[in-house]
C-alpha cells in the first residue's frame, strides 16, 4: 500500500470555509490516469489537482468528480500555497506545466498568490440565446462563447443573486459551462459559474471563468485592475489584470486539513 500527501485548500478566500475548496495531492510520479479520476470523484470537490514538484517548475492535472479538463485557477492557486507552505517554502514564484493549457505561473505576494494565465477571446453567440435565456429565466444583455465556456451579461448584480438555473438543460448546452456576470454594487464585477455537464452544478469561486470575465469588464470599464466578487453561497474575492493576451487573477487561500490517501 502507498500513501499520497493530500491538503485541501479553501482558494480566494481568507475565510475558512468561503471561498472555492480544492484538495491537492503531491506526487513523486505519475500516476494511472483512472487512479487520479477515481481520487477526484471520492474527493467529490469541484477540483482535484495532482502535482508533481520537479526542479524549477511542477507538473499539474486537474480532474472533476467526473472528468479531467484543462484549466483551474482555484486549483492552481490551492497547489502553489501548498507549494509554498509544505514543498518549497523559500520560493515567492511557481511554474506549472500543463498536458492542455501550457505554462501557467503564480506569484507570491505577501498573502496574495497572483495566476498568469492565458486570455481568453469571446466571440459574440446567436445560436444558443433563447437556450440560454429560458434555462436561467432572465434574458441576457450579451451572450459570448469562449474557448471552452458561455458568458451571459446582465445589467443588475440582483439578477444573479435571485438566479435559479435549469441545471438538466443547462448541461446540455454546447460548452464546458455557463458564466453569469454583471456590473458589482461594491467591485466592479459580479459573477456566478455553472458546469453540471462536468459534475458542478455550481462552482463557488471560479479562476478559469476570469481568463473570460476580465478582457471583457476591462474593456467595458476602460481600466486594467478589477475586483471581482462571486456571488456564491461561499463567496470569494479575486483582485484581477488585464494584460493583454495573458489574465492575472489573485486571491488569497487557507488550509482546511491535510493528511494521507491509502491506495
Amino acid at each position: 500500500m502507498e500513501s499520497i500527501p493530500i491538503y485541501q485548500v479553501d482558494a480566494f478566500t481568507d475565510n475558512l470555509f468561503g471561498g472555492n475548496p480544492a484538495a491537492v495531492c503531491i506526487l513523486e510520479s505519475e500516476i494511472d490516469e483512472s487512479l487520479m479520476q477515481q481520487i477526484a470523484a471520492e474527493n467529490n470537490l469541484a477540483e482535484t489537482a495532482f502535482v508533481i514538484p520537479q526542479e524549477g517548475f511542477a507538473s499539474i492535472r486537474y480532474f472533476t468528480p467526473l472528468t479531467e479538463v484543462a484549466l483551474c485557477g482555484h486549483a492552481t492557486l490551492a497547489s502553489a500555497f501548498v507549494l509554498s507552505e509544505f514543498v518549497q517554502k523559500r520560493n515567492n514564484q511557481f511554474t506549472f506545466e500543463t498536458m492542455l493549457s501550457g505554462r501557467l505561473t503564480v506569484e507570491v505576494r505577501s498573502d496574495l498568490f497572483a495566476l498568469n494565465l492565458p486570455a481568453d477571446q469571446l466571440k459574440p453567440e446567436k445560436a444558443q440565446f433563447v437556450a440560454v435565456a429560458d434555462i436561467l429565466g432572465h434574458q441576457p444583455v450579451e451572450l459570448f462563447h469562449g474557448r471552452t465556456d458561455l458568458m451571459a451579461v446582465f445589467d443588475d448584480q440582483q439578477i444573479l443573486k435571485e438566479m435559479e438555473p435549469d441545471m438538466k438543460a443547462l448541461a446540455r448546452l454546447n460548452a464546458r459551462g455557463l458564466i453569469v456576470a454583471a456590473p458589482g454594487n461594491e467591485s466592479d464585477f459580479v459573477t456566478r459559474f455553472f458546469a453540471p455537464a462536468i459534475g458542478v452544478d455550481e462552482d463557488p469561486v471560479t479562476g478559469s471563468a476570469h481568463t473570460s470575465l476580465v478582457p471583457y469588464w476591462s474593456q467595458k470599464l476602460n481600466k486594467t485592475s478589477l475586483v471581482s466578487h462571486q456571488l456564491s453561497a461561499r463567496g470569494g474575492v479575486l483582485y484581477c489584470r488585464d494584460l493583454g493576451n495573458r489574465t492575472e487573477v489573485a486571491g488569497k487561500a487557507t488550509l482546511y486539513l491535510k493528511g494521507e490517501i491509502f491506495v
